[in-house]
C-alpha cells in the first residue's frame, strides 16, 4: 500500500468528481410541454394567442414551472377530431410529455381528455370549452383554464332576459361547442321568462350564412343569439349588418363572436352584446399590467385566448409548485389546485370540483373596436359540472 501524500491536483480532482454526481441529483428533468394547438385553418390566431400567453407567464417565472425547466413540443391539431387522438398520442408516446396543453375545438379537446384520462397524462385545457370535459369525462388528472360551453352561453341568455327581450333566435355552427353554447343560452334565457323562437345552425366551419339570415327576418324575434369564432365570427357580424338585421334585431352572442375580430369587423359589430370571462379595459392593476406586458413581448394586444394561455401556465405552476414538480402526482396536483385562487388578469377565479374557473361573465358591449364592459352578466358562475364523477 502506498504511503505518499495525496497531490493537490488529486484531491481537487476527487472533490470534482464527488461533486459532480450531487449536482446533477439537484437538477431536475426538463418539464415536457405538448403543446396541441391549431396552427393552421379558422383558429390558427387563437391557438397561436395561447402559445404566446404561456410562453409569456413561463418567461416571467425565469423559465421554470415547480422548479422545472421547460422544454416544448408542438402538434398542429388542424382542428380535426378525425385526427386528434393520432396527434395526442404523437405527443404522449412519441415525445413522452409530462403535461398536455390544448385544445381550440371542443370536439378535438374532448378527443384530447379521452386519451389524458386513459393514459393518466396531466392536461390542462386552454380554450375548447366541451361541457363533457368537465362532465362525464371529468378525471383528477384532467383541468380547464378557460370555461365551459355552458357558461357564457348561459349568462348571456340571463343578460338578453334582463334586457327586456322576450323571444330570441338562437344561429350557430352543428359541433359540440355550437351546440352547447346554444342550449346553455336557451337554460339561461327560458330561465329568466324568455322562449326560443327559431333555432339555426350550420356545419362547421361553412359561412354561407344568407339563407339563416333570410329566416331570423321572417321570425322577427326581438333578439339574436349567436356563436361563431375566428374568421367565421367575422363573416356572421359583417353579413348580419349587411342583411339589415342589426337595427331592428340586436344581436347578442358568447364572447367568441367578437373577440379577437373586431379590427376585421369594424363598424358592423358596434352595438353587439356579448358575455365572456374576459373583456378590454378591464383596468385592473393586474390586467393592465399583463396587457402592457403581453404588448411589449408580441407588439399586439392580447385577447381572452392570451389570457387562458396564461392562466393555464399559472395553474400548471401551482400544482406543480405543490407536488415539487411531480407530475404525475396528480392527485397532489388536484388537491393544491382546487384549494387555489387564481389571480387572473380576467379577475381572481378558483377551480370547481370538476376542475373547471367559477369566474365572473362580463356583459361587453363593442364600441369603437373594443368589448368594453357594461356590467356582470354573472357573478361567480360555476358550470353545473352534470355526469362528474371523481
Amino acid at each position: 500500500m502506498s504511503t505518499f501524500p495525496l497531490s493537490r491536483r488529486a484531491i481537487v480532482a476527487a472533490a470534482v468528481s464527488l461533486a459532480a454526481p450531487m449536482a446533477m441529483a439537484q437538477a431536475p428533468a426538463k418539464l415536457r410541454v405538448g403543446f396541441m394547438l391549431p396552427a393552421t385553418g379558422t383558429f390558427a390566431a387563437l391557438g397561436a394567442a395561447i402559445e404566446n400567453g404561456f410562453r409569456l407567464h413561463l418567461a416571467e417565472q425565469g423559465g421554470k414551472l415547480g422548479g422545472r425547466e421547460v422544454e416544448f413540443f408542438k402538434v398542429d391539431d388542424e382542428s380535426d377530431p378525425s385526427k386528434a387522438i393520432d396527434n395526442v398520442n404523437k405527443l404522449i408516446k412519441r415525445d413522452n410529455v409530462d403535461v398536455l396543453i390544448g385544445s381550440v375545438h371542443s370536439g378535438v379537446a374532448m378527443a384530447m381528455a379521452r386519451v389524458a384520462k386513459q393514459s393518466g397524462t396531466l392536461m390542462i385545457n386552454p380554450n375548447g370549452g366541451a361541457d363533457a370535459v368537465t362532465g362525464p369525462m371529468c378525471a383528477v388528472n384532467i383541468f380547464r383554464s378557460s370555461f365551459s360551453n355552458w357558461q357564457p352561453g348561459y349568462a348571456i341568455g340571463q343578460a338578453m332576459a334582463a334586457k327586456g327581450h322576450k323571444t330570441a333566435a338562437t344561429v350557430t355552427w352543428k359541433y359540440a361547442a355550437g351546440d352547447e353554447m346554444a342550449k346553455g343560452f336557451k337554460e339561461g334565457f327560458e330561465k329568466a321568462g324568455g322562449k326560443i323562437t327559431k333555432e339555426l345552425s350550420l356545419p362547421f366551419p361553412n359561412v354561407e350564412f344568407q339563407a339563416l339570415l333570410t329566416e331570423v327576418a321572417s321570425a322577427k324575434p326581438d333578439a339574436t343569439f349567436a356563436f361563431f369564432a375566428g374568421g367565421g365570427a367575422v363573416k356572421f357580424v359583417k353579413d348580419y349588418a349587411g342583411a339589415g338585421l342589426k337595427k331592428n334585431i340586436p344581436l347578442f352572442g358568447t364572447g367568441f363572436l367578437t373577440d379577437g375580430t373586431l379590427e376585421a369587423q369594424g363598424a358592423d359589430a358596434d352595438g353587439v352584446l356579448t358575455a365572456l370571462h374576459y373583456a378590454d379595459g378591464l383596468n385592473t392593476p393586474r390586467d393592465n399590467a399583463f396587457r402592457l406586458a403581453y404588448a411589449k413581448a408580441y407588439k399586439m394586444q392580447p385577447d381572452v385566448y392570451a389570457v387562458q394561455g396564461y392562466d393555464a401556465a399559472q395553474m400548471l405552476g401551482i400544482g406543480l409548485a405543490a407536488v415539487k414538480g411531480d407530475a404525475k402526482n396528480t392527485a397532489g396536483f388536484a388537491a393544491a389546485l382546487t384549494k387555489a385562487t387564481i389571480d387572473s388578469p380576467r379577475g381572481k377565479f378558483t377551480i370547481s370540483k370538476s376542475h373547471n374557473p367559477i369566474q365572473d361573465l362580463y356583459l361587453r358591449e363593442v364600441s369603437g373596436k373594443e368589448n368594453k364592459v357594461v356590467g356582470i352578466a354573472s357573478k361567480a358562475l360555476e358550470d353545473p359540472g352534470r355526469g362528474c364523477r371523481m
